[in-house]
């Protein structure tokens, strides 16, 4: 009997997506067509990969009101917002992947040498295996699976069981775009089973976005073959508000870092770390602001909070603030404001907690949900400090009008990206990266194409 992945919506606890799962008879023709299929897509030119992922990103755009109602039922992010992950964001690393893709992957020269010619060529690796999440789903999947594709890869796609409609969609695209058979696929797959595909000598690169326990699951097995992987991880990620700071900006922009997507982003903010000199007003801001959101169904346009993507995230969330506040912490949000709805299911009221310490889970552990953790501190050494005190170092940022300073706490800050005045965005043509338990490796900008390609020295006599 094959086995049934259900998927549960959020928004009404129904069952919304059925799928069968991959046989091991499906697995293996759909592997070894990845491996046919390379060995020709790798000699198709680079602007004939452009020219076709470029039609890709055309039609998957046109499609995003019906795929975004779609992801709104599947993980339950308001549709006031979800179309914008594929107009906005998917697009705009797309467009720019594909604009940098002749210059990146170009031949390397080296300086002349007397009857020599030397350069070094940038050659695919093969297969590449991507394993997506549910919460940016079309965004987390394109910052691999564009330029692996425009890199001559072929590229076979595990998503989330949360959101199997979304490797449906880009199939349905790539076919749609005339790609060969063969260069996009996917799999709706067991944990058992991915790692078996981890683990098969086929697969060429593996790039997981994920948690730190199922990264730790991926790299265990494919710990016993020397092939690459890419690590997307959790984060904690801090924010600090500096007395000189723009303080409507800052409020404004922090609640949202914090808030957005249910607080459900790798890199949202989770800890916050104000001046005391700006301290009560801009707790004081942050409260007034969190009080407009509009927790409900997020098929709702006048929505602006929806629901987490499970009642045990859910449980978790509300755990972590009711163990905050037993040791001390203040809870300046009613949640009776939001409604009943809330009663053990995954929407969830938005929390602010003050009188926090490093002592407590919350400062400590991803939360992955609507709360915002805010610190008194009296300097940038104890800013700095406390925003280096975490196992997680994805994102962290500056909110000051004074740029020397910024560069000056952001070059003491163990993270991947510094960022002032803004938070919770990717730009396309910066480095995306992490350090300690948020991950491993790079995609997006320049360097994200030396992830995908292996390179090969050529070093040619000519004079004899």
């Amino acid at each position: 009997m094959p086995q049934i992945q259900q998927t549960i919506s959020p928004i009404d606890g129904s069952i919304y997506v059925e799928r069968e799962l991959a046989s091991a008879d499906v697995i293996e023709r759909t592997l070894q067509q990845a491996v046919v299929a390379q060995r020709q897509w790798r000699q198709v030119s680079i602007q004939e990969r452009i020219d076709l992922c470029s039609k890709m990103v055309e039609h998957l755009v046109s499609k995003a009101d019906s795929y975004a109602e779609q992801l709104t039922w599947q993980m339950g992010r308001p549709i006031k917002y979800t179309p914008f992950e594929i107009t906005g964001g998917f697009k705009e690393r797309s467009d720019y992947m594909m604009s940098i893709a002749k210059a990146n992957l170009a031949d390397i020269q080296v300086e002349p040498k007397e009857g020599f010619q030397r350069f070094i060529r940038r050659e695919p690796l093969g297969v590449v295996l991507v394993l997506a999440p549910w919460n940016y789903p079309y965004l987390t999947a394109v910052n691999s699976i564009i330029p692996a594709i425009l890199s001559g890869n072929t590229v076979v796609l595990k998503h989330s069981d949360q959101t199997p409609l979304v490797s449906e969609h880009f199939d349905d695209t790539f076919d749609a775009a005339g790609f060969p058979s063969g260069v996009f696929q996917y799999l709706h797959m067991t944990h058992d089973d991915v790692a078996q595909v981890v683990q098969d000598d086929r697969i060429d690169f593996i790039a997981f976005t994920g948690s730190v326990g199922g990264g730790h699951a991926v790299q265990q097995a494919a710990s016993q073959r020397f092939v690459g992987t890419g690590m997307e991880l959790g984060g904690k990620d801090p924010a600090y508000v500096r007395a000189d700071v723009n303080l409507d900006h800052a409020i404004a922009n922090v609640v949202d870092g914090a808030f957005f997507n249910s607080g459900q982003s790798c890199c949202a903010i989770e800890r916050v770390y104000v001046h005391r000199d700006v301290y009560d007003n801009f707790v004081d801001g942050a409260v007034e602001l969190v009080k407009q959101y509009r927790l409900g169904n997020p098929l709702d346009a006048d929505t602006t909070l929806g629901p987490l993507v499970r009642t045990r995230s859910a449980d978790f969330v509300k755990d972590q603030i009711q163990q905050a506040i037993k040791q001390g912490a203040h809870a300046l949000i009613d949640p009776s404001l939001f409604g009943d709805i809330q009663n053990h299911s995954p929407y969830l009221a938005p929390q602010i907690l003050t009188n926090v310490n490093h002592n407590m889970a919350i400062m400590q552990d991803e939360t992955f949900g609507p709360v915002m953790s805010i610190m008194a501190v009296d300097s940038d050494h104890e800013a700095i400090r406390l925003m280096n005190d975490s196992r997680y170092g994805l994102t962290a940022s500056i909110w000051t009008t004074d740029l020397d300073e910024a560069m000056r706490i952001g070059d003491q800050i163990q993270t991947g990206t510094v960022f002032m005045n803004r938070c919770d965005y990717l730009d396309p043509a910066l480095a995306w990266t992490g350090i300690k338990d948020s991950g491993r490796g790079c995609t997006l900008s320049s360097l994200g194409y030396e992830y995908l390609t292996q390179p090969k020295s050529f070093h040619l006599r000519v004079n004899m």
